[in-house]
């Protein structure tokens, strides 16, 4: 099985040898995808900062985001963790933004989604978004999942960038 670490730390050897910056904003992952990245050795080499943007508050405040640009959308779904990967991208300068917003659980969000619900986006030389769907209420299962298919989706978007 693959972990978090395994998938962080390939991304983090890609990065690094291709000296290229990233930069995560996380909402239902909680910080797991930092984590992971700031875990691998080295990891100043690439990993420019992050925050987890869990509400309407921490949006405006860490990544200055306001009503203006959310007019016609809404958490929760892959246009939104796009912008959200733009945003932080752009904020710290970094080659790479990824995104993670969605329901843990155990129960769903107030935009109607269910529990174990993501949408995750990857946002550089190429953009990549997807939706997870865990069917799971475990939060802390979830959590993992979340985390684990952003950092999946880094990997595809590295691999298919095509550099050396």
């Amino acid at each position: 099985m693959t972990t978090i670490a395994a998938i962080a730390a390939q991304a983090g050897q890609l990065l690094t040898e291709r000296r290229q910056t990233i930069a995560v904003a996380e909402s239902s992952s909680g910080g797991l995808v930092s984590a992971a990245l700031l875990a691998v050795p080295g990891a100043s080499a690439y990993f420019q900062g992050g925050a987890v943007v869990y509400t309407a508050a921490a949006r405006r405040a860490l990544l200055a985001i306001g009503e203006a640009e959310m007019v016609g959308l809404r958490p929760s779904t892959e246009p939104y963790a796009a912008m959200l990967a733009r945003t932080v991208r752009d904020r710290f300068q970094a080659d790479w933004g990824v995104a993670e917003t969605g329901a843990a659980g155990p129960t769903g969000n107030r935009y109607g989604d269910p529990a174990g619900h993501s949408c995750i986006a990857l946002c550089g030389p190429r953009i990549l978004a997807a939706t997870v769907a865990t069917g799971n209420a475990d939060r802390a299962a979830n959590m993992d999942a979340f985390a684990l298919a952003l950092l999946r989706l880094l990997l595809d978007g590295l691999d298919q960038d095509g550099r050396p």
